[in-house]
């Protein structure tokens, strides 16, 4: 019998500043474990929320045999640890900066009634197990996030803005503050070419759906087959990416405790589908090569998904992919998702105009569609090597207005 432990502690301050005033506060301390044992292909799970006696943990998880959860793989080793902190602030520190943010805001637009949250987030996951493994990764972040009305509007919300940074720098506030607000009541006409300028995490989600190992096996993914083709841009390559450097509160091991070679799985390379995905027990179930990631699961055994998903910059600046153009950045949006066709669409509300240095004004509602093979095939620019605006990896892409 061997066994298995994980746990996961977070600590969490939240400020809620409304109209310019301190609205509420709350301060969250969360620990909970997951305690397995294996024994003849079955394991036993025992999930709970607080601290708990070791002995008893592993007790309970081996009472739990009896439910049968089939887990026939052997337990991986290795150890390594992740700490990515770089400022942790107290709760005095925390309010402060936050006090000082939304007095800029009062200050310098006062034509806007904000809702303001600071949220000081620090987090400890680590997994152990009898057969030496000991990975371990802390984080800590303020999540700050901004909903803003105009005093002449009839809206409820006119947008929004949010960002994380480990160590908090007001100067960055103000200046994304500046990005959204400043040329607010500026509004332009919808540009003939419509180039969206966003976060990429809401498009490679459909990546993770149909490159699934099991979505591929069974037929029910619109890449099946496709291994080996090249369906898409030159310049596009997407990797599961676990690295040190590209880290925010996710571990580097997977839930079957996989660590993936150099930190990556790359699925599509320039363009080329590479491979699916698949957990061990997908591997095994359609006899298809084991790649991870499998899920974290504190109270069953692991299944696939877990994925990471980055796509490979292009080295150069927002305003360089532009190369003259203008861009479009949603700000209040309406998005279709993507179909079982690939295709997708956008009722965009509220959107600003960038240059990739400064933003220009603000636009009118209007509707865009798209499709998975142009967005990353022939209308793909490419993500961006700084972080304007969002303070986060921005996607390029030509889509189609309706």
């Amino acid at each position: 019998m061997n066994k298995a432990k994980e746990t996961l502690a977070e600590n969490r301050s939240k400020f809620v500043f409304k109209e310019g005033k301190l609205s509420s506060f709350s301060k969250e301390s969360n620990f909970s474990a997951s305690y397995k044992v294996y024994q003849d292909g079955l394991a036993g799970i025992y999930y709970h929320v607080g601290k708990v006696d070791d002995g008893e943990g592993f007790r309970k998880a081996k009472e739990n045999l009896v439910r049968e959860r089939p887990y026939p793989f052997e337990l991986e080793t290795g150890k390594r640890s992740r700490d990515k902190r770089e400022k942790v602030m107290n709760d005095q520190e925390l309010r402060a900066a936050a006090e000082n943010c939304v007095k800029y805001l009062n200050e310098t637009y006062p034509k806007f009634r904000c809702e303001v949250n600071f949220a000081g987030m620090e987090y400890d996951r680590r997994t152990e197990n009898d057969l030496g493994m000991d990975y371990q990764v802390k984080d800590y972040a303020v999540g700050v996030s901004v909903m803003y009305k105009h005093e002449d509007s009839k809206n409820i919300s006119d947008g929004g803005f949010s960002f994380n940074m480990r160590d908090f720098d007001e100067a960055q506030f103000r200046r994304i503050a500046d990005d959204y607000l400043g040329k607010y009541e500026t509004m332009l006409e919808i540009p003939e070419e419509i180039i969206l300028d966003v976060t990429y995490y809401g498009f490679t989600g459909f990546f993770s759906n149909h490159l699934d190992g099991e979505e591929l096996a069974r037929g029910t993914s619109l890449l099946t087959g496709k291994v080996g083709e090249k369906l898409f841009a030159d310049d596009f390559t997407l990797a599961h990416v676990v690295s040190d450097e590209e880290a925010w509160f996710n571990p580097f091991w997977d839930g079957d405790g996989c660590v993936p070679e150099n930190d990556e799985i790359v699925l599509i390379e320039n363009g080329v589908i590479k491979t699916g995905y698949a957990d061990k027990k997908t591997a095994k179930k359609y006899n298809v090569k084991h790649t991870g990631p499998a899920y974290h699961d504190f109270t069953d055994v692991p299944g696939p998904g877990g994925l990471s998903l980055k796509i490979k910059r292009s080295g150069k600046t927002v305003k360089e992919l532009l190369d003259g153009r203008v861009c479009v950045v949603p700000i209040d949006y309406t998005s279709s998702g993507f179909n079982e066709k690939g295709e997708y669409t956008m009722v965009i509300q509220n959107s600003m105009l960038f240059d990739g240095e400064k933003v220009l004004g603000r636009l009118p509602e209007f509707k865009i569609s798209t499709n998975i093979f142009d967005l990353f095939g022939k209308d793909f620019i490419g993500v961006s090597s700084d972080q304007p605006i969002y303070y986060d990896k921005q996607l390029l892409v030509k889509v189609n207005k309706v």
